[in-house]
């Protein structure tokens, strides 16, 4: 990918020829890296075919006439990648407490995804987990606050993230609710 693609993905307007390509490729190392770890963390307690132990634990559980069909959680490869243009157009954004700000909240969304998972399917705590799944709602809101003050474009790429969590707080409150 030529250097002017990503310093248009990757970099918000005002800062454009003021940001380095060293500063993107560290962002995007960082930015990346986060990313992939806490996909990694979450895969090995997601109910994927390729987790047999808590796929199985799934299948058991009684869920919800709303529950998605499993091929519809394929959204979370397209979630990773928004949050991850999110994240780095961030990091890329002019330094102070607001950018600051923003990157704790999405450093809090990746915790806070592999958390619900680790508590729903890794203790199968479905209780804790619908509980986690409100603090999720609010860190992911208040993120695309924080990110609407830096950079409009890295808000907006975060809120089917933010939509898609309200989603599985329902989803996990109803599993709790029939699963007791």
């Amino acid at each position: 990918m030529g250097q002017g693609v990503l310093e248009r993905i990757a970099v918000p307007p005002d800062q454009r020829g003021r940001v380095g390509g060293g500063q993107v490729a560290l962002g995007s190392v960082v930015i990346g890296g986060a990313v992939l770890l806490a996909e990694r963390l979450a895969r090995a307690y997601s109910p994927a075919p390729t987790n047999p132990g808590v796929r199985r634990y799934w299948k058991r559980l009684r869920k919800p006439n709303m529950q998605p069909p499993d091929w519809a959680f394929g959204i979370w490869g397209p979630l990773y990648a928004m949050l991850a243009i999110s994240g780095l157009r961030v990091w890329n954004a002019r330094p102070g407490w607001e950018r600051t700000q923003a990157l704790l909240l999405w450093g809090g969304m990746q915790a806070l995804d592999v958390l619900w998972l680790w508590l729903g399917f890794g203790r199968r705590e479905r209780g804790a987990m619908a509980l986690e799944s409100g603090t999720a709602i609010a860190n992911a809101a208040a993120y695309v606050a924080a990110a609407r003050r830096v950079d409009r474009i890295a808000a907006d790429l975060a809120v089917p993230h933010l939509a898609w969590l309200a989603f599985a707080a329902l989803l996990s409150e109803e599993l709790w609710r029939k699963n007791r």
